[in-house]
């Protein structure tokens, strides 16, 4: 998964180390762990995660898909 670990690479640059609890993780392993903990137990926002840019590019292809259909058609040169 590339997103979750953006957002460790992110997160431990502006924010700090991974923790977990008490405990902290400097690496992307824990928090990939905890991610796919996440996952299996239907936590809503780890499935948000997953499946955030795969619906946004589906949106920004529904959009473009309507925008087509509605854009007026240019007249036939003849």
């Amino acid at each position: 998964m590339i997103v979750p670990v953006l957002t460790w690479v992110v997160g431990s640059h502006v924010l700090g180390p991974y923790s977990r609890g008490t405990e902290v993780h400097n690496n992307a392993f824990a928090l990939l762990a905890d991610f796919y903990v996440g996952l299996f137990s239907g936590y809503l926002v780890f499935w948000v995660v997953a499946l955030g840019p795969y619906l946004f590019f589906l949106l920004i292809r529904i959009l473009l898909g309507v925008l087509r259909r509605t854009a007026p058609k240019a007249a036939p040169d003849g």
